[in-house]
């Protein structure tokens, strides 16, 4: 049994491994593409991207450990169908479940590895994801001045050069706008050559103009009509533009802490405590302000009647002026429109922190979810391949897409109807509980050896008419009678 163990487990470690690799590798490629644009032409050191995506890598964990073990399962399983291996095992007088038993062991501790890491490490490695993310977002493109192109890119200038030597520094035909006073007041720089340099900390980009002029014109206040243009000469003149923001600089690690997706299962209750406590406070202040608002109603209107039936105010109006009616009905009307308005408000708020709690729900139950579906999809996948009995790349491939896409389908509607409150924290849990039947279907149907999947008893069902059973064509000719022999024959 130690042989055919080892066997079963090198058999199963393998595609397990190599599928958790390629979808990691997958699920980082839709993430490049998806950002592409923030990593390209910012001058990004390696080390900066190489952090993000092993970050990234990390958040990736948890969809991509399901979908290896599916995989890996109906692999393995079909391989040894496929083989006849499987019929030898059973004929050895060795289960199905026996024959399962080290997979399921290696399921198990997949569990407890996941979630230990959707408690411990994707909490961290979320949070540095998302604040180097942020940074590399903020960083603004490198400096990067090519000629016949009007470049924009400093706050506050626009740059035009029409020729740049070989070394990158000396330009030619240079024009610059300057705005950064205001859109009344337009400076124009124009030289006949320079070249540019930035500081030794990149703070600063400083341009030395030769042979130029500054063009201002003003149009504000009493010289709106007349726009004075002033125009000054210069041999040699330099003029630096701030650059701070074109580097990379990491912002305030606080400026993430507290996010849900940051946070683990025990500071995820704690927080989902204090939520719900606000949440209780407010609405125990539209409580309150409904009150006072009926209370100041009634204070403004109270000389209608101390009485509040409906009888006496109806004598009420009858006794008095269309004047005094109008204006009472005016005054109940605004008052209705005013509480309407501040009704909507305070339940606008309030479903705004329902969904927040909701989302910290959503995340507290995915690591349970996510842990719990390696052992949900492995019962799924083992009997599914034993009963196939087809290995390879092809079939395990297709039936783990579908599976999953499934599962993950079924997960995304359950989150939206957590989310939107149509079901409670429990609601992330219906996938699972979709898919338990299911495993357990297949499960027994795979150890009473049950030809409910096989393709061949299906056709007897139907009455579908197998090769060798095939009917007779009608248009075939009919065979011809056998004619008895004659006298003179025999």
């Amino acid at each position: 049994m130690k042989k055919l163990d080892k066997l079963i487990l090198k058999s199963f470690l393998g595609p397990l491994l190599l599928t958790f690799a390629i979808a990691v590798f997958v699920l980082l490629m839709q993430f490049v593409w998806k950002y592409i644009d923030d990593l390209v032409g910012k001058g990004l050191e390696f080390g900066v991207i190489a952090q993000l995506l092993l970050y990234a890598s990390a958040t990736f964990v948890p969809m991509a450990l399901p979908i290896a073990v599916l995989f890996a399962s109906i692999m393995t399983m079909g391989n040894f169908g496929e083989k006849y291996e499987l019929i030898a095992i059973k004929a050895g007088g060795i289960s199905l479940v026996r024959v399962m038993a080290p997979m399921t062991i290696v399921a198990f501790l997949l569990v407890g590895v996941a979630f230990y890491f959707s408690n411990n490490v994707l909490p961290v490695a979320m949070f540095k994801y998302r604040t180097t993310l942020y940074d590399i977002q903020r960083k603004k493109p490198a400096v990067s001045i090519r000629p016949s192109e009007y470049y924009n890119e400093i706050d506050g200038y626009v740059i035009r050069v029409n020729g740049k030597d070989n070394d990158g520094r000396t330009l030619r035909d240079i024009i610059i706008y300057d705005h950064t006073q205001g859109i009344n007041r337009t400076n124009i720089i124009v030289a006949d050559h320079g070249y540019m340099q930035s500081t030794p900390d990149d703070q600063y980009l400083i341009f030395t103009l030769f042979n130029g002029y500054t063009y201002s014109e003003l149009a504000d206040g009493e010289y709106y009509e007349s726009r004075p243009l002033t125009s000054i000469g210069f041999d040699e003149q330099q003029m630096t533009f701030d650059i701070s923001s074109f580097g990379f600089s990491k912002s305030n690690d606080d400026f993430f802490t507290g996010h849900y997706q940051v946070l683990n299962v025990s500071q995820l209750r704690t927080r989902v405590g204090e939520l719900e406590a606000q949440l209780n406070g407010r609405y125990s202040d539209l409580e309150a302000l409904m009150r006072s608002r009926m209370k100041a109603y009634e204070v403004a209107n109270s000389h209608v009647g101390d009485s509040t039936s409906f009888v006496d105010v109806k004598a009420w109006l009858e006794n008095n002026t269309d004047f005094t009616r109008q204006q009472v009905i005016d005054q109940a009307r605004q008052f209705t429109y005013n509480l309407q308005s501040d009704v909507d408000i305070c339940i606008s708020e309030i479903s705004s922190e329902k969904e927040f709690i909701n989302r910290h729900y959503i995340e507290l139950m995915r690591k349970f979810t996510l842990s719990v579906a390696c052992l949900l999809l492995f019962l799924i996948g083992a009997p599914f391949g034993s009963i196939v009995r087809k290995g390879g790349l092809g079939m395990p491939l297709v039936a783990s897409v579908v599976f999953f896409v499934m599962y993950y389908v079924i997960g995304m509607i359950s989150e939206k109807s957590v989310r939107e409150s149509a079901t409670g924290p429990i609601g992330m849990w219906i996938s699972t509980f979709v898919f338990i039947p299911i495993g357990a279907l297949l499960t027994w149907q795979a150890t009473t050896d049950s030809s409910f999947f096989d393709l061949a008893t299906w056709k007897k069902w139907l009455k579908i008419p197998t090769r060798s059973q095939s009917p007779v064509s009608q248009d075939a000719p009919p065979a011809e009678e056998a004619v008895p022999p004659s006298e003179e024959e025999k």
